[in-house]
């Protein structure tokens, strides 16, 4: 017992010693606010994500920190109260005084917290995907734009799997509603007749999905084959998944492609009746790269081997290690100075190839297709070249003519019909 003690604080001491030494002056630490929900609806998605903040942040200190300053994660809770995040972006600005925000995973949180960051002008990195129609000066979205998820996604269910009718289930707040609004279209122009689109949606954390799943069984009463795009988002996801094996519903009869579905919703299922269903992201564990090997065995040694990764997770790590640079890189930690520096940045994705930051604020993406296996983990079956991230689709035709060019035109959007900025404050 002693012996063992000795060699314990030996090792403690020695790895203290190791670690470097900070500056003690006016503008250390250097402030990172983490504003995401551990507790509420959302946790069960985005405990993970302040867990990954966390991580990145100390290895960036044990690298030597940041201007010669240590890093401090500020943690908040806005527990899945989406005007919470609000009041708490505020108070991570004003009074924690953070140097920058990430944070959000729904899109009526982002929102909510956006007017804040644009009167204060703060800075946040959204890692989730999203429904796009938005460009804020203050956000940088890491996540997929629908360009980078649904509609590829459908791509695939149109070409691969001959789907003839779908069934567009989602949770009811705004980013289901808008990117379904956008897969309509797409659908209608590819032919697809409205009669054969089927769209619900349900509150956050519905759990009865009987009716619904009946529904989407009868939609293919008529022999044509029914696919399900689902936007459900948070612990719903475990009821409508319960539901479908219930019924005895395989992916060969009704395959579903989810775009909030990754491997920390699985882990807490039964996936037997799963294998098959599928996903759409630009990241998922299975990715098979010396990159994304390192980084897993990382997170595993620190969170333990059943904690998995996931999509979001590699948006933050992206994202943090750009934001990272671009500090360097501007000498200082300004919103504005930092802004500017974001522009052209690139670093290596988990999945392989280079995310770059464009003028837009979105990143270039892969865009993966994953089928879900009994192990909760995804096979990789369809893997793009980086797309650019569009925040204004091209299939909604008061959309397809804007642009977002923050670095040259200084604005996020620009008319090209008409040559003008339309700025527009944010008050959700």
């Amino acid at each position: 017992m002693s012996m063992k003690f000795l060699s314990t604080t030996a090792a403690a001491a020695l790895a203290f010693s190791t670690l470097p030494a900070f500056a003690q002056d006016a503008s250390c630490p250097i402030k990172v606010g983490v504003l995401h929900s551990l507790s509420g609806t959302m946790a069960i998605s985005e405990t993970t994500l302040k867990d990954t903040m966390e991580m990145l942040i100390d290895q960036q200190n044990e690298a030597g920190g940041l201007l010669g300053c240590e890093i401090e994660a500020v943690v908040v809770d806005p527990a899945s109260d989406w005007p919470l995040f609000a009041e708490k972006a505020r108070e991570l600005l004003t009074v924690q005084e953070v140097d920058v925000i990430f944070g959000s995973w729904t899109s009526v949180s982002r929102k909510s917290a956006l007017p804040v960051l644009e009167e204060l002008n703060g800075l946040m990195f959204y890692p989730v995907q999203y429904e796009g129609e938005e460009s804020s000066k203050n956000v940088f979205y890491t996540g997929a734009a629908p360009n980078q998820q649904a509609i590829p996604a459908t791509d695939y269910f149109l070409e691969e799997l001959g789907v003839e009718k779908f069934a567009l289930l989602g949770t009811d707040y705004v980013y289901p509603r808008t990117t379904n609004n956008i897969l309509e279209s797409y659908l209608k122009d590819k032919g697809i007749a409205e009669e054969d689109i089927f769209v619900n949606y349900t509150p956050f954390g519905h759990s009865d999905w009987s009716k619904i799943v009946s529904d989407v069984v009868a939609l293919g009463a008529d022999g044509k084959k029914v696919g399900v795009i689902s936007t459900i988002n948070g612990d719903a996801n475990i009821g409508f998944y319960k539901e479908l094996a219930a019924a005895g519903i395989s992916a060969d009869d009704i395959p579903v492609v989810a775009f909030s579905v990754g491997e920390e919703e699985l882990s807490g299922l039964d996936t037997t009746n799963l294998v098959g269903h599928l996903a759409a992201w630009n990241y998922f564990q299975s990715a098979d790269t010396e990159a994304n090997e390192g980084w897993v065995t990382a997170w595993k040694a620190r969170m333990g081997e059943d904690r998995v990764t996931n999509d979001p997770m590699e948006a933050h790590y992206i994202g943090f290690n750009m934001w990272v640079n671009a500090v360097t890189e501007a000498g200082t930690t300004d919103v504005d100075a930092v802004r500017e520096a974001m522009y052209g940045q690139e670093f290596p994705n988990l999945t392989g190839g280079t995310a770059v930051m464009l003028p837009n604020h979105h990143l270039t993406k892969p865009v993966l297709i994953g089928e879900i296996q009994e192990d909760g983990q995804f096979d990789i079956i369809s893997q793009t070249e980086p797309v650019p991230g569009d925040a204004w689709t091209d299939f909604l035709p008061e959309s397809a003519v804007l642009v977002s060019d923050w670095q040259e035109l200084g604005c996020g959007m620009y008319n090209t019909e008409t040559s003008t900025c339309v700025q527009i404050k944010s008050n959700y």
